[in-house]
């Protein structure tokens, strides 16, 4: 007999981390403890599976999370969904896509390692989307380790109001189990794969601690609930039910993080971390959660997570699987049955839900029912990723997740002619499942360019095409995404007049360009006509010409950003204003103005996190100098040193082979866009030269 659905018995988390924190196998733990595998398989295992997560033939080559991979499973009596998101920067949008439709989520940290860039990342993520959190600290196994640096950097770096759960029973290669604080009991694990769990008494020699981090513990959880605070003040144990709901109530406010521990890969600690998702994450009927209604000016409606209420679900993510199209979707209220038909919010179009399925991976066990709360997949059915379905009832759309910008391109070629109908399919593909992959074809050299996130999103798309489609890829020279923009206020003032027989043009504009102070707002357009100088109905044109024009900067044909436009005066004619009049009066304008408002050239800068041996920081720093970076701090943690740094992308193509070389294969970097600053003077000088002669051979 199927078991009763029970919304209070569902979790859906993710796990995130920073690359290498062991993501991937402490999924691959819970599946095992959860009985969703038989047998342990490790993420660069010699036995030649692979980790059961990452089941794309890429990630098991390269031992990375790639896309983010579900899995449903069953914890004593909850149901748990997971996604394991990647955890490189280049894949960002797995991380963000994830924790748009996730409840709560496990932040994993290295052991020895602490808090990295990254973390730092899919933290500001979890934040974004409201998600509570509960931290992990694994590799405990590993020389270095010390869990309670990595609690001080959560504090620190992170500002997480972190609360020790446990404390390790041994350390490094001695770590045997874990002191829980809340029953005060030491657990070991036992057997071949520690699934065998022994509660005892704790040790002598780590009473006072267990104490100690107890009592603090308890003044943590003390501020969420004021029976608790009392007993603490006049110093009375909490009962452990007292205890958990008040750790329960903090962490489901983001005001409390509690942090568990253990190794994954010595198979310590994941049991405790699986009852802790029970105990203090959500489930979807605590969460708040909001659509917009567009039949009423998209005001925010509450959306509750009730099977009877009328649907709405998200499609989150796309994957084009051996069967079509695998749509991804989160319900967030009412219920998806097999047969039913839903309409999609985005376009109207209506469609029959042929398939609907649980996922684990790879593999796939048909369900008849997804209900408010739960995450499956259906197939068949055509949509992008980030469209709101719902029963037809109700026209609400859920808010679309966000997405950033791409900062690097490629111009992309199939080495043979005969292949151009899969290359074509590909980047359809690519596409539609990546929100941040961008194809578009340049007008001027007629070539096909993909934009990504990094040197390594693209080289995994151009890989996958290889393999999926079969298509060999011939790439050009990789491409910074420059901007433009203006760096002192400048006036415009032109008058659009063209008569050939018949009606004419007329059109006249002034007012001034500004740069904009505000760094994320990339332009502004500020109405000042008074008294009808210019007729309303045209005032949006002149808008829209500005906007056009911005699209190609006159130095180095990049984007142009940071503009305010003011209108305050011009003039129209009765018979020959039009909006086209308008529109090419102001495109006109902005490009007799650019000139006189000193353009500048704008290039992206990196967040760059190198780690290497401490013998090798000269080296490194060295490297980072002659790349024009700008080093903002370095640490050093047992014989490691951590230097952080801002450098130009433009600089950064080819750094690993070199950094490997200068640091004998031991170094690793990882690095995320920052922010846009204006370049040097010679380097602009540079690319205005490369631009000329390139329209100059164009020309030609």
């Amino acid at each position: 007999m199927a078991k009763k659905w029970d919304i209070n018995k569902v979790r859906n988390i993710g796990i995130s981390a920073h690359i290498d924190s062991g993501k991937t196998t402490l999924t691959e733990r819970i599946l095992f403890y959860t009985g969703r595998i038989h047998a342990i398989h490790e993420v660069r295992g010699k036995d030649g599976v692979g980790a059961t997560m990452d089941s794309m033939e890429l990630e098991r080559e390269r031992g990375i999370t790639i896309q983010s991979a579900a899995t449903n499973v069953t914890w004593k009596d909850i149901e748990i969904n997971i996604i394991d998101t990647p955890g490189h920067v280049d894949f960002t949008v797995e991380v963000e896509r994830a924790l748009r439709v996730l409840d709560g989520a496990i932040l994993v940290l290295c052991g020895v390692s602490g808090v990295q860039s990254q973390s730092i990342t899919v933290d500001r993520q979890m934040r974004r989307y409201k998600v509570p959190r509960m931290a992990f600290i694994n590799k405990l196994d590993r020389a270095g380790a010390n869990p309670f640096r990595v609690l001080q950097a959560l504090r620190e770096k992170l500002r997480h109001n972190a609360a020790l759960m446990q404390i390790p029973i041994g350390a490094e290669d001695k770590l045997e189990g874990v002191v829980d604080l809340v029953t005060m009991k030491a657990v070991y694990f036992r057997g071949d794969n520690g699934e065998n769990l022994e509660i005892t008494d704790i040790p002598a020699d780590l009473q006072d601690d267990a104490k100690k981090y107890r009592s603090e513990l308890i003044g943590k959880a003390a501020d969420f609930d004021d029976a608790l605070a009392e007993k603490y003040l006049m110093e009375e144990e909490p009962t452990q039910e007292e205890l958990m709901a008040a750790i329960r109530k903090g962490t489901l406010s983001l005001d409390l993080t509690p942090v568990f521990m253990g190794s994954a890969y010595k198979n310590k600690g994941v049991q405790l971390l699986l009852d802790g998702v029970e105990s203090y994450l959500p489930s979807p009927a605590e969460m708040k959660y909001e659509g917009l209604d567009l039949d009423n000016n998209e005001e925010p409606v509450a959306l509750k997570a009730d099977s009877e209420a009328p649907t709405v679900a998200l499609a989150f993510k796309l994957e084009d699987g051996r069967f079509g199209q695998l749509t991804y979707m989160r319900v967030y209220q009412g219920t998806l049955k097999k047969g039913d038909f839903i309409t999609n919010v985005t376009n109207g179009k209506k469609v029959k839900i042929p398939r609907l399925v649980h996922m684990h991976a790879d593999s796939m066990q048909d369900i008849e029912q997804a209900r408010a709360g739960d995450i499956a997949a259906l197939f068949g059915i055509d949509c992008a990723s980030g469209d709101t379905f719902t029963d037809g009832t109700k026209n609400i759309a859920m808010t679309s997740m966000f997405v950033p910008d791409p900062v690097i391109s490629l111009a992309v070629a199939p080495k043979d002619k005969s292949q151009a109908d899969n290359f074509s399919k590909a980047l359809q593909k690519f596409r539609k499942e990546d929100p941040t992959f961008r194809v578009h074809r340049d007008e001027e050299s007629n070539e096909t360019i993909i934009s990504g996130m990094g040197e390594l999103h693209l080289e995994v798309y151009i890989e996958r095409m290889k393999r999926e489609f079969k298509v060999d890829v011939v790439s050009g020279q990789p491409q910074v995404a420059y901007r433009e923009t203006i760096t002192k206020a400048t006036p415009f003032d032109y008058t659009h007049k063209k008569q050939t027989g018949g009606s004419g043009q007329f059109a006249k504009v002034m007012g001034e360009f500004e740069p904009l102070e505000v760094a994320d707002k990339t332009y502004e357009f500020v109405n000042k006509i008074v008294g009808g100088k210019i007729p309303r109905e045209y005032i949006p044109a002149v808008d829209k010409g500005f906007v056009e024009q911005m699209t190609k900067g006159l130095l180095i044909g990049a984007p142009i950003v940071g503009v305010k436009a003011t209108l305050v005066d011009g003039a129209y004619h009765d018979v020959d204003s039009s909006e086209m009049a308008f529109r090419i009066c102001a495109m006109t304008a902005f490009r007799e103005a650019y000139h006189a408002a000193s353009p500048a050239v704008l290039e992206p800068i990196m967040k760059l996190e190198v780690q290497a041996p401490e013998e090798f920081q000269g080296n490194v720093m060295g490297q980072i100098n002659q790349r024009r970076g700008m080093i903002n701090g370095t640490q050093t943690q047992e014989g490691f040193v951590v230097v952080e740094a801002q450098v130009p992308f433009s600089e950064m193509f080819g750094y690993s082979t070199e950094l490997r070389s200068a640091t004998q294969g031991k170094g690793e970097f990882t690095m995320e866009f920052s922010h846009y600053a204006q370049a040097p003077r010679n380097v602009q000088e540079e690319l205005v030269k490369e631009y000329q002669k390139k329209r100059a051979e164009e020309n030609k």
